[in-house]
């Protein structure tokens, strides 16, 4: 599955400029995860060392604002997102469609909008799925007991989870493991749309 970025705008950060947060390193490493990347790949499309990364999500470095901009850049989120920290406040944030994170499946006929709150992202994922007629996203399993359901809006699709395939159309849903290999496809000759979501580290089920 690869990453979708988008070119932005956006002034030079100084590189001298100091940023101190206690939430920093945990949203770096949940922002991380949520693409599924290791330390070596975000070093590699960010350009920052994966010695410094590392030593950011453990808190144990102040990055410079320059260096906070190329990991914002390749986590394709705003650096405003990445730098805060207020989880007292109340809050309604409001994500528009440019500055929304986007998955592709291999075959670039799928994808999916990470439109879940990056704080859960450890233990409850959701996405906006949307495919063109034929796209495939074939993904290993998850932790031990996790849950995937597909809630579909609009065409057709088809789920297989070890040997058993099952389809659903608009206004069906469908549950399954996902913590081993699946494979979810749009069927049929029409676009599908649907709502993905994933309970990770789920109690175990017999």
């Amino acid at each position: 599955m690869g990453i979708e970025t988008r070119e932005r705008g956006g002034r030079e950060m100084e590189s001298g400029a100091q940023v101190i947060s206690g939430q920093l390193g945990k949203t770096i490493q949940r922002l991380r995860k949520a693409y599924n990347l290791s330390l070596s790949e975000l070093a590699e499309q960010s350009g920052v060392a994966k010695s410094i990364i590392s030593q950011i999500e453990r808190n144990e470095t102040n990055p410079t604002l320059a260096t906070i901009w190329r990991l914002s850049q390749a986590l394709d989120v705003s650096i405003e997102r990445v730098l805060s920290s207020n989880e007292e406040e109340a809050f309604i944030e409001k994500i528009v469609r440019p500055d929304t994170p986007i998955l592709v499946s291999e075959d670039g006929k799928l994808r999916l909008a990470i439109i879940g709150w990056i704080k859960t992202v450890e233990w409850l994922q959701w996405y906006e799925v949307s495919a063109e007629p034929g796209g495939e996203l074939d993904s290993e399993g998850h932790q031990r007991g996790s849950i995937e359901s597909l809630s579909v809006s609009a065409g057709e699709f088809e789920v297989e989870v070890g040997g058993i395939t099952q389809r659903a159309k608009a206004g069906e849903t469908l549950r399954y493991r996902c913590d081993r290999q699946h494979v979810v496809r749009c069927v049929g000759d029409k676009p599908g749309t649907a709502l993905m979501v994933c309970i990770l580290k789920a109690a175990v089920m017999d």
